[in-house]
Formats: structure tokens, C-alpha cells, sequence
């Protein structure tokens, strides 16, 4: 049997980090999901999707990531059932982290602007051992 979910998108609010009675950590987060389709005249929907991180993945989310960041998230869907307070049963789908990643743009650390290369500070690679061919030429093999 096969259960494994990999997701992208961005934190909805900033991940919270919270330990349990034995001091094992664990952070909840909600990632919104774009989906693969946009109806003809809509905007494109998404999905928000609650995921949760124990341990030392949990204080790698908490630490690293914020509200907006692009996060990728692998891991497996976990379902919870309880009874609430006037005694409904209640069901709840989350997805339990293994593997926390980052993705997009590398932000900078005080404007959250992306960062950008400077063109004037661009070198040739060398390209030791390689030879340049003209496109008109019969290529040598």
C-alpha cells in the first residue's frame, strides 16, 4: 500500500509551533495549493491544505518559513475522527510532513524582494577541453 502526497504552494499564516506534554514539538501550517485548472471567465481556485511537522521538522518550519513563503511539503495524509463538545463526530484530514523543502526565489532577508544577479559582475565560463563549432559545419561524431 502506497501513501504519499507531495505538495507545493504557499503558507497561508505563519507555521505555529507548539510541544506536547512530553516536550516533543510538533508545528501546524496550512499550504494553499493552486489547482491545475481555471474555469473560463473565474480566477483560479486553490486549496488550503493543513499539514503538520513533529520534531525536528517541525523547528525547521517554524524557524525558516513564514505568512507567503513557497514551501514543498512530502509526506502522508492522516485522518483524525473525535466526538466534540455536544457529541457530533467530527473528521479532519491532514497531511503529516516527512520531508520539508524549500522552493521559488530565494528571498532577500530585509525587503522579502527577490534577489536578482547583477549582469556586470558576469564571467565566461571556461570551457577547458571543449572546442566551439560553427552551426554550418558536419558535427565530429
Amino acid at each position: 500500500m502506497l501513501n504519499k502526497v507531495v505538495l507545493m504552494g504557499r503558507l497561508v499564516r505563519d507555521p505555529e509551533l507548539r510541544s506536547t506534554p512530553n516536550g516533543v514539538s510538533v508545528c501546524s501550517f496550512t499550504v494553499a495549493v493552486d489547482r491545475r485548472f481555471v474555469r473560463q471567465g473565474e480566477e483560479r481556485q486553490a486549496d488550503f491544505i493543513n499539514c503538520v511537522a513533529w520534531r525536528q521538522t517541525g523547528e525547521f518550519v517554524s524557524k525558516y518559513f513564514t505568512k507567503g513563503r513557497m514551501i514543498n511539503v512530502v509526506g502522508s495524509i492522516q485522518t483524525r475522527t473525535w466526538n466534540d463538545n455536544e457529541g457530533k463526530k467530527r473528521y479532519a484530514t491532514d497531511i503529516v510532513a516527512d520531508e520539508i523543502n524549500f522552493c521559488g526565489d530565494k528571498r532577500s532577508e530585509n525587503t522579502g524582494e527577490s534577489q536578482t544577479s547583477d549582469s556586470s559582475n558576469y564571467e565566461e565560463p571556461h570551457n577547458e577541453g571543449f572546442m566551439a563549432i560553427d552551426a554550418d559545419d558536419d558535427l565530429p561524431f
